[in-house]
């Protein structure tokens, strides 16, 4: 293993250390749209379990809405998953901190490909869905397009694109509470929470622009936002390692 490898999947650079534990699963999420909506904390708690405590910058919470490509889905010392070459995918999320880990809480997520919503479903008790997406790449501009299968009033369609030079979020910045959360949260039956650990090298963003011919995805489950005008970012493309998922407290794997 070269240095470059070594460095891209260093730490250090994480709030906490990954678990110790192997990584379980590898994955390159590619064409990402950030688009931020601010919505009220009373909104919010009403929609995000209790335990799960809410977490805010300067007094505002928000919600993300995030349309990108997924490829290169496999287990740790196995090929890639058959049929998970490249699919589009849709994440509706929110942010909560627990015992000082600022993590990631999802509403939903889609997917054109059925065999990783029944995986993800399973392996890591998320709201997965399965929907007819198609996403585009024309010149800068990206075209994005879903539809839940099961409700087919559930639906986003918008066209985005970078209006920037990469930059890294810096230290302290609203765009680093963004996008620099290394797990997400998740309950098993009983309601208790679950943390799933990730790995990948500080997020590389553009700013963005991008028209919103539908989008229901949000007032379908509930989610009242403060403005309808988001805040967008870009990101081109980041590689992923995850870990299986643990009991917050305890740090034990989740069986």
């Amino acid at each position: 293993m070269g240095n470059t490898e070594k460095n891209k999947w260093d730490d250090r650079h994480r709030p906490w250390p990954v678990p110790n534990l192997p990584w379980t699963m590898k994955q390159t999420w590619s064409d990402l749209l950030f688009a931020h909506y601010p919505v009220q904390y009373e909104v919010l708690r009403k929609l995000v379990p209790d335990v799960l405590p809410l977490d805010s910058y300067n007094g505002v919470c928000w919600v993300g809405v995030v349309p990108f490509r997924m490829s290169g889905v496999s287990l740790r010392g196995l090929p890639p998953i058959p049929g998970t070459s490249e699919f589009p995918e849709l994440n509706v999320r929110t942010y909560v901190t627990l015992d000082g880990k600022p993590g990631v809480y999802f509403f939903s997520l889609e997917a054109a490909n059925w065999l990783a919503v029944k995986g993800a479903k399973t392996g890591y008790h998320l709201p997965y869905w399965y929907a007819d997406m198609e996403i585009q790449n024309k010149g800068q501009n990206i075209k994005f397009t879903s539809k839940r299968r099961q409700d087919r009033t559930i639906k986003l369609a918008c066209s985005y694109r970078p209006t920037s030079q990469p930059f890294q979020a810096a230290k302290g910045s609203f765009e680093e509470w963004l996008v620099e959360r290394y797990c997400f949260y998740t309950l098993n039956s009983s309601g208790v929470p679950l943390r799933c650990d990730i790995l990948h090298e500080p997020w590389v963003l553009q700013e963005a622009e991008a028209e919103f011919s539908t989008n229901s995805i949000l007032a379908k489950q509930g989610i009242t936002v403060e403005s309808d005008v988001p805040i967008l970012h870009f990101a081109k493309k980041i590689d992923i390692r995850a870990w299986p998922l643990v009991h917050h407290a305890t740090n034990r794997f989740h069986m």
